[in-house]
């Protein structure tokens, strides 16, 4: 946190000191109160009551405009902080590969980002209103205590411990039910996020019961937790009023019995137990701070644990900000392991795409076909060999040069909430209607959009889910042809399409796409068996390489994927 308010030491500064001034204003009143009693009630002293509330009304005016003035350069100074911290976790998750975003899981990166950075900036806020102020309201008033009368004053010594212990106590048991909130917090989003998006799945199989009872067996638990915690901080604040409650009255009784033998004025027992009260009502607006200690304490844990993170696909201290352009994709000696894996999932896989040629890779499900597509646009790492375009190791290419390269449309297409033309103009601002239409066409697409009221206009909800997942993909596909790459790389990009669309698109691509480099991972022999090479992979391997009809003459395994889809005479 230290990082992050230096940029505002100045406001802080102001908190400090206005604080500070209107803490003093309230530690002046009860002296000035005293006075008026002694000096002006008891003597019956109307223009020595009057002159003095006069001051006192002076004083009081001072301490609300500085208790406002410190009031809004903290709001504004912890709001700059929530906004810094967000910014912060954002940028960090931008740059974390496919790995990092697995690790943390979607649902615990969008907690981090709003609840826990939430909680750190309250108390941030609460800190600068409530906690500033406290330790000089404590201490000051200790002092004007003691001015007041030291004997009486002896009993500080026996309050203001056993309060620190009942607060210390309670808070330390609060901790851990605290990061147990946390946790269950991401537990809830989880689910939410799992039910909302799977919401048809859900229906299809009528899973509404069982879904509702798992959701209500997250939330119990987030509320099982959160009633634990809510009984330790329920406890807090009675057990600091029983405190200041049997406070006032020792000080009434042994303060009483003072003014009895004369070794005390009225007006100055008045203002010691005012002076008691601001003291006790320090360490209560400790208290409230350090109630929320613990959770923001788990919630800047958590917060740092991304900020803390580093990416394992790290931009290039020197990168390579020009290439060839031509086209040439190979991948050497590759092999991928997540991390802690017995297995890597990818060994020792060599091939090479080159420009004017369509490149298939096929295999089962788990071979590695789309990690092995994932290594190129660097959504992570190869953990050995080298990934080269154009020559040169994707891992010193800069990344805008390595996006104006390489056009990837991924397994899954996702669209953003906006319209069609700023889908499409994603990766490509400048985009005239002209290209637009022209890749939509190329796609496939240019027919439903068309038919849509507003065409290039037509709106496009969060993930595209007002459109169907054929024309999700199509508008994907459309998305990367608008820029032009020189590798086009497509993971199963077609699996969503009809047969007829699929040829009709293919045979679109082969057209637009006949000078650049094309590699496809389909699971349809049909998408694939016109293809220049087919790389056929089995759980990490390469096990062949060569046209459709030359792998169906000499590679078993190919043979087997093609006549578990197609009969003999077909594939022939």
């Amino acid at each position: 946190m230290r990082a992050y308010l230096r940029p505002h030491s100045k406001p802080i500064a102001m908190v400090v000191l206005l604080q500070l001034v209107q803490t003093l204003a309230t530690l002046y009143l009860p002296t000035l109160n005293a006075d008026i009693i002694d000096n002006g009630v008891v003597k019956g002293d109307t223009g020595y009551i009057l002159g003095l509330g006069g001051w006192m009304l002076g004083v009081t005016v001072v301490q609300i405009v500085c208790a406002t003035g410190a009031v809004y350069y903290s709001a504004r100074t912890a709001m700059a902080l929530g906004r810094d911290l967000r910014a912060a976790v954002f940028d960090r998750v931008q740059s974390f590969s496919a790995r990092e975003v697995g690790h943390f899981g979607a649902p615990s990166l969008i907690t981090r980002t709003t609840n826990d950075v939430q909680q750190v900036q309250m108390l941030v806020l609460m800190a600068f209103t409530l906690m500033v102020s406290a330790p000089i309201m404590c201490v000051g008033g200790i002092v004007m205590a003691l001015n007041q009368d030291v004997p009486l004053s002896a009993l500080l010594l026996a309050i203001v411990p056993v309060l620190g212990a009942i607060v210390s106590l309670i808070i330390w048991r609060m901790r851990p039910l605290f990061r147990g909130v946390q946790e269950r917090i991401d537990t809830v989003n989880r689910v939410l996020r799992e039910q909302i998006t799977g919401i048809r799945v859900i229906r299809a199989f009528v899973r509404d019961a069982h879904e509702r009872k798992r959701f209500h067996g997250a939330n119990t638990e987030l509320m099982d937790v959160s009633l634990r915690a809510g009984r330790l901080m329920s406890m807090m604040f009675p057990a600091v009023m029983l405190v200041v409650n049997l406070s006032s009255i020792a000080v009434l009784w042994f303060g009483g019995h003072r003014i009895e033998s004369g070794d005390m004025e009225i007006g100055a027992l008045t203002a010691f137990l005012n002076y008691l009260m601001q003291i006790l009502m320090a360490v209560m607006m400790a208290t409230f701070m350090f109630m929320m200690v613990p959770r923001a304490e788990v919630c800047a844990e958590r917060v740092q644990e991304v900020l803390a993170t580093d990416s394992s696909v790290v931009p290039p201290a020197e990168p390579v900000t020009r290439l060839r352009r031509a086209g040439h994709l190979e991948l050497a000696g590759v092999e991928f392991r997540y991390p802690g894996a017995e297995e890597p999932v990818l060994k020792d896989v060599s091939l090479v795409a080159r420009p004017g040629e369509i490149t298939a890779v096929i295999g089962s499900t788990g071979s590695g076909k789309s990690t092995l597509l994932g290594l190129v646009p660097r959504l992570f790492d190869a953990t050995a060999g080298a990934v080269l375009v154009d020559g040169v190791d994707v891992r010193d290419l800069d990344p805008a040069l390595m996006s104006e390269t390489v056009g990837f449309v991924p397994q899954k297409p996702f669209l953003f909430s906006g319209t069609v033309a700023s889908n499409l103009r994603y990766g490509k601002p400048d985009a005239t209607d002209e290209e637009l239409w022209h890749a939509l066409e190329t796609a496939q697409a240019r027919e439903f959009v068309e038919s849509m009221e507003l065409g290039l206009e037509a709106p496009i909800a969060q993930g595209g889910s007002n459109v169907s997942g054929g024309q999700r993909q199509r508008l994907a596909i459309a998305r990367t042809l608008v820029r032009r790459p020189e590798i086009y790389l497509f993971d199963d990009s077609f699996s969503a399409l009809d047969y007829a669309t699929d040829a009709r698109l293919r045979a679109a691509l082969a057209r637009e796409t006949g000078d650049a480099t094309v590699v496809i991972v389909a699971q349809r022999v049909s998408t694939i068996r016109d293809a220049h090479r087919i790389v056929v992979l089995d759980e990490g391997h390469v096990v062949g390489t060569g046209t459709h009809g030359e792998l169906m003459a000499s590679n078993e395994t190919y043979r087997e994927i093609v006549l578990s889809q197609l009969t003999e005479e077909e594939a022939a």
